[in-house]
């Protein structure tokens, strides 16, 4: 058995003061949830200069994801060294237990054996660095390149070297700008 029925005053309207509360409540709930969700899971990077083209270009507006989770072969991911003074974006190449070893002479790049198919790059890989290859990445570490590999800046380099996966600030996931290029991210 139903109560009794309530009836409602369909001409009852909500006051100004209540309909400002709820438009100013729910602009600050979402304003949080925003704040929120770009403090612990997703940032924005710039990118700087021409070292992942055709991929990435200079002044391309990306959305990271900062959940930390393990890089993986392929990803673009921003990252913080030592040896560059600000924030740069390359490709991983090999992960931890994993060996590299580059053929500048037939421009191939080998990860545990097997050359990699690499239709990201710009031109073919002829930018030796000073690292002596094949090279074995140690446990919490990366290997990364440009995927403009003769104008990059990159593991290749000892002033780079192996990266500490600690220093990874977020894989890019998402273009943002140029409108024209607006998407997600492939590896």
């Amino acid at each position: 058995m139903n109560g009794p029925a309530i009836a409602e005053n369909p001409s009852k309207q909500p006051s100004a003061a209540q309909t400002v509360y709820e438009y100013v409540s729910s602009t600050v709930f979402a304003l949080a949830v925003v704040l929120l969700v770009f403090t612990f899971v997703l940032r924005t990077a710039t990118v700087v200069g021409i070292s992942m083209m055709n991929t990435l270009h200079d002044g391309d507006r990306l959305i990271l994801s900062t959940t930390h989770d393990t890089p993986r072969q392929g990803d673009i991911v921003v990252l913080s060294t030592k040896a560059v003074r600000e924030a740069i974006v390359k490709r991983v190449i090999a992960t931890a237990g994993q060996t590299v070893n580059i053929d500048f002479q037939a421009h191939k790049v080998y990860v545990n054996g097997k050359a990699l198919s690499e239709p990201y790059i710009r031109e073919p890989t002829s930018e030796r660095g000073d690292v002596t290859f094949p090279v074995t990445v140690p446990p919490g570490h990366v290997f990364v390149m440009g995927d403009n590999r003769n104008d990059s800046y990159d593991s290749r380099f000892s002033a780079v070297g192996m990266i500490d996966e600690r220093d990874i600030i977020g894989h890019a996931v998402f273009r943002l700008l140029p409108i024209s290029k607006i998407g997600p991210l492939a590896r």
